[in-house]
């Protein structure tokens, strides 16, 4: 199994809030690159994002830069065949991760998770994005974030999609060394360090979420769309409180893409608030950002924090040290508070029989799915 990865001085982040923001700065990107561009997606689907998308992923290639694009073979189903032509007929290396098989039933879960973009081994965009119009073009768009990191960390981020491309036996490429390249932000002044986790073999972004909330000072924020906890990070969050920790939780509200989750995960509520944890739902539209601060640690990426991913998924996440990353997230943080609607405790105590009995139910459900092999 593979090591985690270490610490790394000098890295440079930018946070970019919302597909309208980060998409157009992927696109110039990729327009510009000279020699290779690196993508792993859980989710690519027709339409009119990628309508957009891939006639430059075609261009790039046209130009002789090398494309690998890395789909989850379920996440990314709904990539129809004419686009997996076009994007094959105009030289982009097309690989898909674990193609389901009915005679492995098991093995159908492990997806691939991951949202990453390497341009050039100088640049790259992490966060829970994906190419689908649910993100920006839907009739009530997803809020996401993507981060963009300049420095040595890209290189261990081109390390990671490399194994996963092996891994799914895609066609074998020769690339340069990452760090070879240099990029063109200038100010580097953090501390920063992949992290990532393989189902229930690797999982470095769960304990090291763990050993930020039992060493947290001042604040906690956590942002999930699928917030369905472990006990000990459940645990974990409720000690951290009981310190006097300024511990919140950013959820969805009343959209999200799989309302059984959302239940399932209420059924935590009450023991958390009654210690201290402080709850919002996001009102606006469904809020899919995976993103943590704790004390002036930021950790933003693929992983849910979620029984399924943190068993299943191949999930990673770009963590950053120190006040000059912590602000742009507290700031996102706080319109998102601003925007949500904060849980009251008597309030919630109060709920009707039927909402305790959905919430039950799907979290026995839940529960269920986590038993399978």
């Amino acid at each position: 199994m593979a090591k985690p990865f270490p610490w790394r001085d000098q890295q440079q982040a930018r946070l970019w809030v919302d597909a309208t923001a980060y998409e157009p700065e992927m696109r110039q990107r990729i327009e510009r690159a000279e020699h290779y561009v690196l993508i792993e997606l859980y989710l690519m689907e027709s339409g009119q994002v990628c309508n957009r998308v891939i006639p430059v992923l075609i261009a790039a290639a046209q130009r002789g830069v090398q494309v690998l694009l890395l789909l989850d073979s379920y996440g990314s189903a709904a990539l129809n065949d004419a686009d997996r032509r076009r994007l094959v007929e105009a030289g982009v290396d097309l690989g898909w991760f674990n193609p389901l098989r009915w005679h492995k039933l098991g093995r159908n879960l492990v997806r691939d998770h991951r949202k990453l973009i390497v341009v050039d081994g100088h640049t790259a965009f992490v966060g829970g994005f994906g190419w689908a119009d649910e993100f920006e073009t839907g009739e009530v768009p997803w809020h996401e974030v993507a981060m963009e990191i300049q420095g040595d960390c890209v290189g261990d981020w081109q390390t990671l999609f490399w194994r996963s491309w092996r891994q799914a036996r895609a066609p074998d490429v020769v690339l340069p060394d990452p760090r070879s390249c240099q990029g063109e932000m200038s100010e580097h002044r953090l501390k920063g360090r992949v992290v990532h986790a393989q189902g229930v073999y690797l999982q470095v972004v769960k304990h090291s979420l763990l050993y930020r909330l039992r060493h947290a000072q001042h604040r906690a924020w956590i942002a999930t769309p699928y917030f369905v906890p472990t006990r000990p990070i459940r645990r974990a969050l409720i000690a951290a409180a009981q310190r006097g920790v300024d511990v919140r939780l950013l959820l969805p509200g009343p959209h999200h893409d799989h309302p059984w989750i959302r239940l399932a995960g209420q059924q935590f509520y009450q023991r958390l608030l009654a210690n201290g944890v402080r709850i919002y739902e996001y009102q606006p539209r469904f809020i899919h950002a995976k993103v943590s601060r704790v004390d002036d640690w930021v950790s933003v990426g693929s992983c849910n924090f979620d029984h399924w991913g943190l068993r299943w998924n191949r999930e990673a996440n770009q963590e950053l040290e120190g006040a000059d990353a912590a602000w742009p997230v507290t700031e996102w943080f706080q319109s998102g508070f601003d925007q949500g609607q904060a849980i009251d405790p008597q309030r919630w105590a109060q709920r009707s029989r039927w909402q305790k009995i959905q919430q039950a139910f799907w979290g026995w459900v839940n529960g269920l799915m986590m038993k399978l092999h």
